[in-house]
């Protein structure tokens, strides 16, 4: 058994462990209520949350709405009721043990009017939000309002500089925690900056110890960090326990608990962790977010990289490098180069002979069955995201975005993996270690622990 510090969170000293928030529909009231229930820490997902029936299943959020704003507004009014409902499922869980976060991502749109729409309708129900994908630098004010605590997601202690010195010094009352989730390995959207290499990680023991000395210099030696990103076991971690470089610290798991029992994921789903591989997880570009994100390397994925491969640079008049003539299927004449006229052909003969134009004077070829799709999810947008690449919806009227269409409908295929969809077919967000499962004694021979059976042997450091 682990000598396991307890540790204050959101107000509260409970065991240092804490259930990442995986959205869409993948942390709900009943996981994060039975993580809390184990004098735990317990995150639910307020990214388009379920409602659910009388017999506790879920509904998911069917958007109904004619024009992009109404299908929109609607979708904000759901958000709130599934996350009500969620936090009122987690609460009941917990049996008063632990602690209820709630996590969002800043990027979805109208994230503040989300977040206080479910703060003022489950009072006392929701001790601490987390939130990351963005810079929420109104975050401190929002949990002051509310009287709960908040809990950055950073990636760098650059990023919670910024943070602090932008509204946070101003509320740091209730800053619960400050969540270091590691960018190269983390599930999910990641914040991996420009400055930053994809492919060569940092240590994360340097970047976490580099947040201490900030948090130190500016008087939040007892607020915990949180480590999150790639934590499979606790005994891995011990380098971290009772550090004076790094002070006093939690641990939060996404991927891991995802196989347990209380967990919503399908069983086909569950079939595909158990069979990863070191390196079927895929950390790219993708997403109409802008952001990096780390995703089980599918057919879904592997179309897409395929989709941007078939792509070539054009020009609306012709110049020395593009002199070619190329007539787009409205008729419009652009220019390409004699190279790019070729792979066009090869394209058109393999199927994909209908261009698609980028923002960045691009066209990528598709079949027509896959092409009229996109346009199709483009046309239907429901303004998931504060502003989207791929259908270039913007929650601000002033700003206007191209849509891409290299890049996919996410609130569709979150919202029809988690519930029951295709894995094949669908964006599946995954943590780097995921591949761990294949050789985890706590999920061998077809056993599925509840997340009580799972915590009791997590704090032994299996």
């Amino acid at each position: 058994m682990l000598n396991l510090k307890k540790v204050k969170i959101a107000g509260k000293l409970i065991d240092p462990i804490i259930e990442g928030g995986k959205g869409v529909a993948l942390s709900t009231g009943l996981t994060s209520g039975r993580f809390a229930a184990q004098d735990c820490a317990g995150t639910f997902s307020a990214v388009m949350a379920d409602t659910y029936d009388e017999n506790g299943n879920p509904n998911p959020a069917i958007i109904k709405g004619d024009t992009p704003k109404e299908r929109h507004k609607e979708l904000v009014r759901l958000s709130i009721e599934g996350g009500v409902a969620n936090a009122e499922i987690a609460y009941k869980e917990s049996q008063g043990k632990g602690r209820i976060l709630m996590n969002i991502l800043w990027g979805v749109s109208n994230s503040r009017e989300i977040l206080e729409g479910i703060l003022e309708r489950a009072k006392g129900k929701i001790h601490g939000i987390s939130v990351g994908a963005g810079m929420p630098y109104q975050l401190g004010e929002i949990a002051a309002k509310f009287k709960v605590h908040y809990q950055p997601i950073v990636s760098s202690a650059r990023a919670f500089r910024a943070l602090w010195s932008r509204g946070f010094e101003k509320t740091q009352e209730w800053l619960g925690g400050v969540i270091y989730e590691d960018p190269w390995v983390a599930g999910g959207h990641n914040g991996i900056s420009g400055a930053e290499d994809p492919k060569k990680r940092e240590s994360a023991y340097d970047r976490i110890v580099e947040l201490r000395k900030f948090m130190n210099s500016v008087g939040l030696a007892a607020v915990p960090i949180i480590i999150a990103g790639g934590i499979w076991t606790l005994s891995e971690c011990t380098q971290y326990m009772n550090n004076p470089e790094v002070g006093e610290v939690a641990f939060q798991l996404g991927t891991r608990p995802l196989l347990t029992k209380e967990s919503p994921v399908s069983q086909a789903w569950r079939e595909k962790m158990l069979s990863l591989k070191e390196g079927d997880i895929k950390l790219q570009k993708f997403s109409p977010t802008g952001m990096y994100s780390s995703a089980i390397d599918n057919e879904f994925v592997r179309n897409l990289n395929a989709r941007k491969e078939r792509q070539v640079a054009f020009s609306d008049q012709a110049n020395e490098t593009n002199d070619q003539l190329y007539v787009l299927p409205s008729g419009k004449n652009t220019y390409v180069s004699t190279d790019s006229l070729n792979k066009i052909t090869e394209y058109a003969n393999a199927g994909f002979n209908v261009p698609l134009p980028t923002p960045d004077s691009t066209l990528v070829f598709e079949t027509p069955g896959q092409a009229l799709k996109i346009v199709a999810e483009q046309k239907s947008c429901v303004g998931c995201l504060a502003g989207c690449k791929f259908s270039g919806w913007c929650e601000r009227d002033d700003i206007k975005i191209e849509p891409d269409p290299r890049s996919f409908c996410i609130q569709k295929t979150l919202v029809a993996v988690a519930h029951g969809g295709d894995i094949e077919n669908n964006l599946m967000f995954s943590g780097h270690s995921a591949y761990r499962f294949a050789n985890d004694p706590l999920f061998a021979n077809g056993k599925v622990p509840t997340i009580e059976e799972f915590l009791t042997e997590l704090k032994k450091g299996a």
